[in-house]
């Protein structure tokens, strides 16, 4: 890989590093110390993604016509700037959580643009026949983040309090936002002519709704993000409350989706070539309720026991993303013309961010409302339902190497 990627794959280890931090102690702050309930996490997940619901289609326009790293650079900045203003607000005694959920509605906006930008950026850094390499180091570096972060969360959380571990994760896309500045890439100029917003925004639906492996898939992704928010909306407080364990040992639970995530991304590559992308990714999506099941069933016990039973379940769940993860996204954008990038990841990513909206407070309400496992079966149902919907569709015989175009 050449130096620009490395720089670049540099900058979303330690960004993503610090992202697991903020996920666990920003839900740690709603439940434990602004009392809140798995409904508010659900609020709160919901918050973070409605910029997608909202805007995510014509994000995916306007980056298509813009340089993407001085987006890059931008959005980290900002999002380094908000939350910092997390802790300070929570010592000024001016942190509640209709204030949260407004800065992490903010935040997702800033999310939104660095995302849209961050996926349509990688194809202009390595050619082609490298991106599955290089989604497969993204996943092996986002997997280590994965399992330490968690770790080192619980741990901050535990020592100094939810609000100031934030920081560490503002402190890591100060760092991103400098790496990136210093990447030399060649980018195309931005596109002067009229922007037909309509036009452009139709023709990213219609690349990804009428391709004959692309569509099944995205559609099949769309309903598993629903059904995954649901469980992980419920997971936090069933750990915290149902269980009666620790920020730490919740911590601990998680990290063991980055080991065998880790493991997962380091064989992808092997076996998507080997297998093809679609039947590795339809193979993940029937590894994960097997996972969620484990947790659903898992009792309250001897502490190590139970933290033990989580990490099972959590490691069956993290070895399956870990395996498809890299796969998706170096099939689908090896496929896709570089002038509909930002509108293919963005259109894509869009509504499944538009379906955690409604299904973090629909799991988080479903817990309150029916109890923690029950929510865990329903959204496990979900998750079956999926692998055998895009296991049967044409998506099963997508190989790395097919050509760029409508055609598969």
């Amino acid at each position: 890989m050449n130096r620009g990627f490395r720089a670049f794959w540099a900058a979303e280890t330690v960004s993503g590093f610090g992202t697991y931090i903020t996920t666990i102690a920003l839900q740690v702050l709603v439940v434990i110390t602004l009392g809140g309930t798995a409904t508010d996490v659900g609020l709160l997940n919901a918050a973070r993604w409605l910029p997608y619901l909202l805007l995510g289609l014509v994000v995916g326009a306007l980056i298509d016509r813009r340089r993407r790293k001085p987006v890059l650079v931008t959005t980290d900045l900002g999002r380094g700037v908000l939350l910092a203003l997390i802790p300070l607000l929570y010592f000024l005694g001016a942190l509640s959580l209709p204030v949260l959920l407004a800065f992490v509605a903010v935040f997702g906006l800033l999310t939104l643009l660095n995302d849209s930008a961050s996926q349509s950026f990688v194809p202009r850094l390595v050619p082609p026949a490298q991106l599955l390499g290089a989604h497969a180091r993204l996943d092996q570096s986002a997997s280590v983040a994965q399992t330490s972060g968690p770790l080192v969360a619980g741990g901050l959380v535990s020592l100094v309090g939810a609000p100031l571990a934030v920081l560490a994760d503002a402190l890591s896309y100060f760092f991103s936002a400098i790496v990136v500045a210093g990447i030399r890439v060649v980018e195309p100029a931005p596109v002067a002519e009229p922007l037909h917003l309509r036009r452009d925004i139709a023709d990213g639906l219609r690349w990804v709704y009428r391709h004959p492996t692309l569509a099944p898939h995205a559609i099949g992704s769309h309903a598993w993000f629903l059904f995954n928010s649901m469980l992980t909306t419920a997971f936090v407080p069933f750990v915290l409350l149902g269980l009666g364990l620790s920020a730490f040992e919740l911590g601990i639970a998680l990290a063991a989706t980055g080991i065998t995530g880790l493991l997962g991304a380091l064989a992808s590559s092997r076996v998507g070539l080997r297998f093809g992308a679609g039947r590795t990714v339809i193979l993940g999506f029937a590894i994960q309720p097997v996972g969620w099941m484990v947790i659903a069933l898992t009792p309250s016990m001897a502490v190590w026991m139970t933290v033990a039973l989580l990490c099972v379940g959590m490691g069956l769940y993290g070895l399956a993303l870990g395996l498809q993860n890299a796969n998706e996204m170096g099939y689908r954008q090896a496929v896709t013309p570089d002038a509909l990038q930002g509108r293919m990841n963005t259109t894509i990513r869009s509504i499944n961010r538009a379906a955690i909206v409604i299904g973090a407070p629909l799991g988080g309400l479903l817990a309150d409302g029916l109890g923690y496992r029950a929510a865990f079966w329903i959204g496990i149902a979900g998750f079956v339902a999926v692998a055998i919907g895009i296991g049967l569709s044409p998506y099963r015989h997508a190989k790395h190497g097919d050509p760029v175009s409508g055609r598969s």
